[in-house]
């Protein structure tokens, strides 16, 4: 299988170079055709067809549940985006006051803010440097405390595009008694997630990103025995049993992670993100982690090539995904930022340099058009 034979799902512009799949990813022409059917039911028949569109969301789940080897479709909730799921999490278990949270010193700001918000509650936040320990997971490790109550770490680090190894995390967590959170935002739909595998406790990604679906809609892993820690928050008329019994006076929350859900469904979301898995099923996660493992390994190799270019990503087998960061010596990040952005290679600036993460699609010549922009950049930089 290879990248051209997805050429006809991803009709970019002539000349563009997608390689921010990191940040917004573009939608597959079959995810766009699935919202111009649903905008096109709205228009003419509205919410005639309502029962369909539930359909649509139990199929969503049991792909989520599939996406993520999840032990039952009742363990995925359809949350608006990972900061929701990881509220949910932060704002749901009851603390102590000595408490604390470990998370890492690279986190997207989703993933520090909302441990940081339970201080009021006495709870501290232990933010540990990556590179101190023997490994990143032997580092969080020694973090870890008799008063540790969770570990909330990325599967892969937004800027450096470090990626961790969570059945490694997963075990430290069983062996101390801790909660173990992933943020999977960079990683799924980019590489396999085994929850069960890895002991996760909770996870949760938007669909924006590696999914190659909307922003708005996200999953979020919740096991059984841990969502039944989580304190609900938000109440409504979608998080009880019985949902469509309108009638009923009496309630209880759903025993599924549905009980997340407060309110009525993103729809839209629903109907573009199955859209966007179907894809990736269809591609099959095994191909879809080669050829973004592949591409990285590319890039790095291609763009250490260069003078003055330093990989920030680290380029041991099993340390990258799909994100690949590099700086220049001389030349500041921003400046080779925008001299990429202004020959239509769409990419990113972050933690002090410049990102690229191209997705399974990608092709090797438009990953050498990329890197002859970043030479052409040097060569205009003298």
């Amino acid at each position: 299988m290879r990248p051209s034979d997805f050429s006809d799902e991803f009709p970019l512009d002539p000349g563009l170079i997608y390689l921010n799949h990191a940040a917004v990813s573009p939608w597959p022409r079959r995810t766009a055709e699935a919202v111009k059917r649903f905008a096109e039911e709205n228009l003419h028949q509205g919410g005639r067809d309502y029962p369909r569109w539930l359909e649509t969301e139990t199929r969503l789940r049991e792909q989520c549940r599939s996406l993520l080897n999840a032990s039952s479709a009742d363990d995925i909730a359809l949350l608006k985006n990972t900061s929701e799921a990881l509220s949910v999490v932060a704002h749901g278990l009851t603390w102590q006051a000595g408490d604390n949270v470990v998370i890492s010193d690279q986190e997207f700001p989703s993933n520090r803010i909302v441990w940081q918000s339970l201080q009021d509650q006495g709870v501290e936040t232990c933010c540990v440097d990556l590179s101190r320990g023997a490994s990143p997971e032997q580092a969080l490790d020694a973090c870890m405390d008799g008063r540790t109550r969770l570990l909330a770490i990325s599967s892969v680090q937004y800027a450096s595009g470090l990626r961790l190894d969570l059945a490694q995390l997963g075990a430290y967590c069983r062996a101390r008694g801790v909660l173990f959170c992933i943020d999977a935002i960079q990683s799924l739909g980019a590489l396999p997630l085994d929850v069960q595998a890895c002991g996760a406790d909770f996870a949760m990604a938007d669909g924006h990103k590696w999914l190659l679906g909307p922003e708005g809609c996200a999953v979020f892993y919740a096991r059984a025995e841990a969502r039944d820690r989580l304190r609900l928050r938000q109440y409504g008329w979608h998080m009880v049993e019985h949902p469509l019994d309108f009638s009923r006076h009496d309630w209880q929350a759903a025993a599924s992670a549905r009980r997340f859900e407060c309110g009525s469904p993103n729809m839209l979301g629903i109907h573009a993100l199955s859209a966007s898995l179907a894809l990736l099923a269809e591609v099959g996660m095994a191909t879809v982690a080669g050829r973004v493992l592949e591409n990285s390994a590319w890039l790095m190799a291609a763009l250490s090539a260069l003078p003055g270019v330093e990989i920030l990503t680290p380029r041991q087998p099993g340390r990258y995904a799909g994100i690949v960061s590099f700086r220049h010596r001389r030349i500041d990040a921003a400046d080779l930022h925008r001299h990429l952005l202004a020959r239509n290679v769409i990419c990113a600036q972050r933690g002090g340099g410049v990102r690229f993460s191209p997705h399974f699609y990608t092709t090797e010549a438009q990953l050498g058009a990329a890197v002859t922009a970043v030479a052409e950049a040097i060569s205009c930089q003298g």
